[in-house]
């Protein structure tokens, strides 16, 4: 049952990590210098580390919580910027212009006051849908113009220079192979 244990193990760590993620979730912005950004950075992530492994967890449970009800404020801002950028993002994936209401605090955002509309959340719930339903299977995939999908020289020559990108070469490949076949000979 080494596997189950991994499984629960890697389940408690993503809700620790997501649950700790909603709570510190400041940006790079927010912050002077880049150097107090990672700074704060490190921090969540000992806490993140200890609250999965179970070291002085009672104590960092009241650090949270103490952080949690002096910037419950900025993290119900940070929340719902992060809600119109989902927002803005799924209407331009759906083709239509980003449109905003306003912020949780009633104060009007930037788009508001442009003359934009009403604005839609992205939903909470997996498998929810806003608008239209969600695609059932791949849609055909452009051919790229000059690219002749059965031009077996065009692929070959495309899988060579991607290699040679990548750091690898054929000289690279036949040493590493003689190589091995060397070292698994027994005298």
């Amino acid at each position: 049952m080494v596997v189950a244990s991994g499984i629960n193990s890697y389940a408690k760590e993503m809700a620790i990590r997501k649950r700790m993620a909603n709570i510190f979730n400041k940006r790079e912005d927010d912050f002077p210098s880049l150097k107090e950004y990672n700074d704060y950075l490190e921090e969540v992530e000992d806490m993140t580390f200890n609250l999965i492994e179970g070291i002085d967890v009672p104590v960092l449970e009241a650090k949270i919580a103490n952080y949690q009800e002096e910037n419950a404020e900025q993290i119900i801002n940070a929340r719902a910027r992060k809600a119109e950028e989902l927002a803005a993002a799924l209407a331009a994936s759906k083709g239509q212009p980003a449109q905003a209401d306003s912020t949780i605090d009633g104060a009007p955002s930037q788009n508001s006051q442009a003359g934009g509309g009403q604005g839609q959340y992205a939903p909470a719930i997996p498998g929810a849908t806003i608008g239209q339903p969600r695609p059932t299977g791949m849609a055909p995939q452009p051919v790229p113009v000059g690219y002749a999908a059965d031009d077996k020289e065009m692929m070959k020559l495309r899988a060579e220079r991607g290699g040679r990108a990548g750091g690898w070469s054929a000289e690279m490949s036949r040493k590493r192979a003689i190589e091995e076949a060397f070292a698994s000979i027994w005298i």
